[in-house]
């Protein structure tokens, strides 16, 4: 079992920054890719980014440019540095951990947090 507690969400401006973090305790924290998914009201799940415990990493193109995804084996978190936020970045934002490696597909991940809300206002 693995257990994921999100934190660093909240109201921002846009044009502002927010990073979240995803600490992550219960099995082996290298042996899982790391992602982030974002899902707005009315809307299904999206990918956001991932990375893998070596650092390799993908975001998705909607981010790319304003967001980073990072991790620190040592403290079993990942984070994800937002910039540039745009009230299309508002949304619930979930961490995921998936054994089988990198991926953009939701299914694929094997455990999730709970959530941490982002608004961004205009």
């Amino acid at each position: 079992q693995v257990q994921l507690v999100e934190s660093g969400g909240g109201l921002v401006q846009a044009g502002g920054s927010l990073r979240l973090s995803c600490a992550a305790s219960g099995r082996t924290f290298t042996s899982y890719a790391m992602g982030w998914f974002r899902q707005a009201p009315g809307k299904e799940r999206e990918f956001v980014a991932v990375i893998t415990w070596s650092g390799a990493n993908t975001h998705a193109d909607s981010v790319k440019g304003r967001f980073t995804i990072s991790r620190d084996n040592a403290k079993n978190t990942v984070y994800l540095q937002m910039n540039s936020l745009k009230p299309e970045d508002t949304a619930v934002y979930y961490c995921a951990a998936a054994a089988r490696g990198l991926s953009v597909v939701a299914g694929n991940y094997d455990y999730w947090g709970q959530g941490t809300q982002v608004t961004v206002s205009s």
